[in-house]
C-alpha cells in the first residue's frame, strides 16, 4: 500500500499541488468488484481545500488516473455501518449516497478517522459521523507548527501524520563516517555483535564525557537555562500572537465565505433575471396584437380591396398570435390568459362580420345575376359568373382563415352559397335549355307539339311515354310504296339533312356551354373555399353498361348528404347541389332530340363521347365527368334502342304481293344510316359502338331479306336476293366499312350465286325439250352407259335427236330470247339497273350450255352428222339486236 500511496503522490497529486493524506482500497457495494482508491487530499496552497478523490487504474495500462472528486464540505453523513463489530462497508453521503465496501477494516478506520481529523481541523465540526468507533473520534492534543521538523513532509498542523517518513536516506557525511568506522574494526563485518558491543562502549564513554563537561561548566548552564527561560517566554507571546492572527484568518476565511455565498446568490438572482426577460420578451413579441391590426378586425371596410387586404392582414397576424406555441407555465399567467380571452373574442367578433357580409355579397349576386337573364335567354348562351368569381376570390385568404379558426361559420357559408347559388344557377340552366328546344323544334307552337310548355323547359311524361309516342309516330308515317323507308323517324322525307345538322349544332353548343361554367365555378369553389382537387375518389356506383368494349361506370350523382371523407369528395357534392339540374335538363333535350329524330342518338353519342373523354382527361372523378358520363349511359340506351328499333322494324316488314319487290325498305335504310354514321363518326373516339351496331344490322338485313326473299310471290326468290345483296355489296364497297369486310365479301358471294342460279333457272324454258333431252343423255350416262352406246337407246337415238333440234330453228330461238328478255326485265327493278348485267350472264351461260349441247352430240353420236340449227354467232346476234330493241 505505502508504494501505491508514493506513486499516487507522485503522479496524480503532485502535479496539482496537492498532498495525499490516507488512501483505502475500495470497490462498489453489490456490484462487480472492479477496485478503485478513495484518497484523502489537501491543497499545498492557502486557502486550503480538503477533497477526497476517486482514483481508478486505467484499463490501457497500468498507470492511475483521476476519476472524480468532491470537496470535503459536500460530504454530509460519514456512516461506518457498525461500530462495534468489523465491517468493511461504510457509505458516504455527498449529494448522493455512496456506498463502499474496503478491502480491510483497518484500512476503512484509517481512512474514516483521517476523514474526522481533517473535519477537526478545517470544517469546524460539520460532518456527522455514524456507526463509528468513538475510538477513532479522539481528538489529537494541538501542537505549534515548530514541533514539526522545517523541511519535512509533514500532513497536517497537529499531528495529522507521522512527522518524518518510515525511511529515510543517509546523507553523504554519515556514509563517510560510517566507512572510516568500520575501517577501524577489521570484524566490523564478520562479528556485528563485537561490533556492536565496541560502539555501545565507545558511547558510554563519550555520554560520560559529556556529562562531566557539562557539569564542569555549571555557570555556563545556568546561564543557558536563564536563556532558555526567556526563550521560552518569547514562545509563549508568540503562540500567543499566533493565536489571535489564527483568529482573525479564521474571522477573514468566514467573510470570505459569505461573500463567496452572496456572490453566488448574485449570480443566481442575475440568471434569473434573465431568464425572466427572456420569456417577458417571448410573450411580448409572439402574443402583443398591434392596434392597427385590432382596429381592422373590429371596424375594417371588407368591401374595397385596400380594407380586405388589411383585414387578412390582421386575421392572418391574429392567427399568429394564438397559435404560438407557448412554454410550460405559460398558460398559468393571469394576463396570458387574458390576452388569450381577448384573442378569441377577436376572432369570434370577426368571423361573424365576415360570414355576414359574405352572406350579403352571395345574396347580391343573385339579384344581379337575374337581370342579365333576359338578355342570355335570346341566344343560346349562360351568362358568364367571371366577375363574381374574380370579385369573391379577393375574399380567398380570409375564407382559408375561417376555416382554420371557425369551421362552424365556415360550413354555414358553405351551406348558404350552395342555396343561393343552386337557385340562381337552376334558372339559368333551364331559361338556357328552354331556348335549346326552342331552337330544336323551330317554334314554340312546334315546341309544344313536340311536349314542351312553360318556361321551365320539361318535356312532358316520361321517357318511356316519350319511346311509345315514337314507336307510334313512326309506325303512323308508315307506307306501302317501295319508296318511303319502313323505320318510322329515320326517313330522310321527315327530316333532312339540315334539319340534323341544325340538331347536331345547337347540342353541341349545349354541351360547349356547360363545359366550361362547370369547370369555372369547380375551380372557383376549389380555390375560394380552399378545397384540394387533385386526388382521385370514386363515386357511388350504382349500374354499370358496356361501351365501346369497355366498362361504364354510372356514379350516382343524388343530391343526399354522403359523409365527407375528403376535401375532394366536399368539391363533388358542392357541385352536385349546385347543379342539381343539369343532369334532367341534359336528359329531357336527349329524349327531345330521340323523338324528334331517332337518328339523332348517333350525333349525340359522338358529341357526349367526345366531352366525356375531354372531361376525364382532365380530372376523371370531377362533377362535370361524372355527369357527362352519367349522361353517356343514356345517349348509349337510345342509341341501342335506335338499332334494336331498326331490327324489329325490319322483321315486322310486309311487302306486296302485286307489285315486284325491288329494293327492300330497310335495305335502303342501312345505306342511309350507314352513310349519315360513317360522317358522324368520322374521327370519334367510341368507333367501336359503331362497329357493334353495324354488326347487328347487317346481320339483320342478312336474315330479313332472304326472308322476304322466301315470302315473294311476285318476284322470284333470286331476284330478290340478287338485287338487294347487290346494292348491299355496293353500298359496303362504297362506304368502306372496315369492321364490314366480312359481311362484304358475303354479299358479293351472295348477288354472285342468286345471279347465276337465276340465270340458269331463266335459260331452263327457251329450249325447254332440248334441256329435257339432253338431261336424259347425261343421266344415262351417269347410270354406267358409255357415251358411244347412248345412240342406241331408243328414247335417245339420233332420230329423236334431230326431231328434237328441228323443233327449234334459229326464228324460234330468237323469239324464246326475246321473250326471256321481257320476263326479265318484268322481274328486275329500275333502281338497281342490273338488267344489262343479267343479260349479259345469261348470254355467256346460254353460250355455254350451246357449247356443252355440241360436245354431248360430238361424244355420243359421232359421225353421225347431226348439228344444231343455229350457231355460236347466231347466238351473240340474237342477244345483241333484243338488247337494241328494248
Amino acid at each position: 500500500m505505502t508504494a501505491i500511496k508514493h506513486a499516487l503522490q507522485r503522479d496524480i497529486f503532485t502535479p496539482n499541488d496537492e498532498r495525499l493524506l490516507s488512501i483505502v482500497n475500495v470497490c462498489k457495494a453489490g456490484k462487480k468488484k472492479k477496485n478503485c482508491f478513495l484518497c484523502a487530499t489537501v491543497t499545498t496552497e492557502r486557502p486550503v481545500q480538503v477533497k477526497v478523490v476517486k482514483v481508478k487504474k486505467s484499463d490501457k495500462g497500468d498507470f492511475y488516473k483521476r476519476q472524480i472528486a468532491w470537496a470535503l464540505r459536500d460530504l454530509a453523513v460519514v456512516d461506518a455501518k457498525d461500530a462495534i463489530k468489523e465491517n468493511p462497508e461504510f457509505d458516504l453521503h455527498f449529494e448522493k449516497i455512496y456506498k463502499w465496501v474496503a478491502s480491510s477494516t483497518a484500512e476503512k478506520n484509517a481512512f474514516i478517522s483521517c476523514i474526522w481529523k481533517l473535519n477537526q481541523r478545517y470544517l469546524r465540526k460539520k460532518i456527522d459521523f455514524v456507526n463509528v468507533s468513538s475510538q477513532l473520534l479522539e481528538e489529537l492534543p494541538k501542537v505549534t507548527e515548530e514541533s514539526v521538523p522545517s523541511g519535512e513532509n509533514q500532513s497536517v498542523t497537529g499531528g495529522d501524520e507521522e512527522a518524518v517518513d518510515e525511511y529515510q536516506e543517509l546523507n553523504a557525511r554519515e556514509e563517510q563516517d560510517i566507512e572510516i568506522m568500520m575501517e577501524g574494526c577489521e570484524y566490523a563485518i564478520s562479528n556485528a555483535e563485537a561490533f556492536a558491543e565496541k560502539l555501545s562502549r565507545e558511547l558510554q564513554v563519550l555520554d560520560g564525557a559529556n556529562i562531566q563537561s557539562i557539569m564542569a561548566s555549571e555557570k555556563q548552564v545556568n546561564i543557558l537555562m536563564k536563556l532558555l527561560d526567556e526563550a521560552l517566554k518569547e514562545v509563549d507571546q508568540i503562540e500567543l500572537k499566533l493565536s489571535s492572527y489564527e483568529e482573525m484568518l479564521q474571522s477573514v476565511k468566514e467573510q470570505m465565505d459569505q461573500i463567496s455565498e452572496s456572490n453566488h446568490l448574485i449570480h443566481l438572482s442575475n440568471t434569473n433575471n434573465v431568464k425572466l426577460l427572456s420569456e417577458i420578451e417571448f410573450l411580448v413579441n409572439h402574443m402583443d396584437l398591434a392596434k392597427g391590426h385590432i382596429k381592422a378586425l373590429q371596424e375594417g371596410d371588407l368591401a374595397s380591396s385596400r380594407g380586405i387586404e388589411a383585414c387578412t392582414n390582421a386575421a392572418d397576424a391574429l392567427l399568429q398570435c394564438m397559435n404560438v406555441a407557448l412554454r410550460p407555465g405559460h398558460d398559468m399567467l393571469l394576463a396570458v390568459k387574458q390576452q388569450q380571452q381577448r384573442f378569441s373574442d377577436l376572432r369570434e367578433h370577426f368571423a361573424r362580420r365576415l360570414a355576414s357580409h359574405l352572406n350579403n355579397v352571395f345574396v347580391q349576386q343573385g339579384h344581379d345575376q337575374s337581370s342579365t337573364l333576359a338578355q342570355h335567354s335570346i341566344e343560346l348562351t349562360l351568362p358568364n359568373h367571371h366577375p363574381f368569381h374574380r370579385d369573391l376570390l379577393r375574399y380567398a385568404k380570409l375564407m382559408e382563415w375561417l376555416k382554420s379558426t371557425d369551421y362552424g361559420k365556415y360550413e354555414g357559408l358553405t351551406k348558404n352559397y350552395m342555396d343561393y347559388l343552386s337557385r340562381l344557377y337552376e334558372r339559368e340552366i333551364k331559361d338556357f335549355f328552354e331556348v335549346a328546344k326552342i331552337k330544336m323544334t323551330g317554334t314554340t307552337k312546334e315546341s309544344k307539339k313536340f311536349g314542351l310548355h312553360g318556361s321551365s323547359g320539361k318535356l312532358t311524361g316520361s321517357t318511356s311515354s316519350l319511346n311509345k309516342l315514337s314507336v307510334q309516330s313512326s309506325g303512323n308515317r308508315r307506307s306501302q310504296s317501295s319508296s318511303l323507308l319502313d323505320m318510322g323517324n329515320m326517313s330522310a322525307s321527315d327530316l333532312d339533312v339540315a334539319d340534323r345538322t341544325k340538331f347536331d349544332k345547337i347540342f353541341e353548343q349545349v354541351l360547349s356551354e356547360l363545359e366550361p361554367l362547370c369547370l369555372a365555378e369547380q375551380d372557383f369553389i376549389s380555390k375560394f373555399f380552399k378545397l384540394q382537387q387533385h386526388q382521385s375518389i370514386p363515386g357511388t356506383m350504382t349500374e354499370t353498361e358496356d361501351l365501346d368494349g369497355g366498362t361504364l361506370t354510372r356514379l350516382h350523382n343524388s343530391g343526399a348528404s354522403l359523409p365527407v371523407s375528403s376535401e375532394k369528395d366536399m368539391i363533388r357534392q358542392m357541385m352536385i347541389k349546385i347543379f342539381r339540374c343539369i343532369e334532367p335538363e341534359l336528359n329531357n333535350l336527349i329524349a327531345l332530340g330521340d323523338k324528334i329524330d331517332s337518328f339523332n342518338s348517333l350525333y349525340m353519342l359522338v358529341k357526349m363521347s367526345h366531352h366525356v373523354w375531354t372531361a376525364q382527361n382532365v380530372d376523371p372523378a370531377s362533377f362535370l365527368s361524372t355527369t357527362l358520363g352519367n349522361v353517356l349511359v343514356t345517349v348509349k340506351r337510345n342509341f341501342d334502342k335506335c338499332i334494336s328499333n331498326q331490327i324489329r322494324q325490319m322483321e315486322e316488314v310486309k311487302i306486296s304481293k302485286k307489285s315486284k319487290v325491288g329494293i327492300l325498305p330497310f335495305v335502303a335504310e342501312f345505306e342511309e344510316f350507314a352513310g349519315l354514321a360513317e360522317s358522324i363518326f368520322k374521327n370519334a373516339e367510341r368507333r367501336g359502338d359503331l362497329d357493334k351496331a353495324y354488326t347487328k344490322l347487317i346481320r339483320g338485313v342478312f336474315v330479313n331479306v332472304e326472308k322476304v326473299a322466301n315470302e315473294s310471290q311476285k318476284t322470284p326468290r333470286d331476284v330478290v336476293m340478287m338485287e338487294n345483296f347487290h346494292h348491299i355489296f355496293a353500298t359496303l364497297s362504297r362506304l368502306k366499312i372496315s369492321c364490314l369486310e366480312a359481311e362484304k365479301k358475303e354479299a358479293k358471294q351472295k348477288y354472285t350465286d342468286h345471279l347465276q342460279s337465276y340465270v340458269i333457272y331463266s335459260l331452263g324454258q327457251p329450249l325447254e325439250k332440248l334441256n329435257h333431252f339432253f338431261e336424259g343423255v347425261e343421266a344415262r350416262v351417269a347410270q354406267g352407259i358409255r357415251e358411244e352406246e347412248v345412240s342406241y337407246q331408243l328414247a335417245f337415238n339420233k332420230q329423236e335427236l334431230r326431231k328434237v333440234i328441228k323443233e327449234y330453228p334459229g326464228k324460234e330461238v330468237k323469239k324464246g330470247l326475246d321473250n326471256l328478255y321481257k320476263k326479265v326485265d318484268k322481274h328486275l327493278c329500275e333502281e338497281e339497273n342490273l338488267l344489262q348485267v343479267v343479260w349479259h350472264s345469261m348470254q355467256d351461260e346460254f353460250i355455254r350450255q350451246y357449247k356443252h349441247f355440241e360436245g354431248l352430240i360430238a361424244r355420243c353420236y359421232p359421225g353421225s352428222g347431226v348439228t344444231m340449227e343455229f350457231t355460236i354467232q347466231d347466238i351473240l346476234d340474237y342477244c345483241s339486236s333484243i338488247a337494241q330493241s328494248h
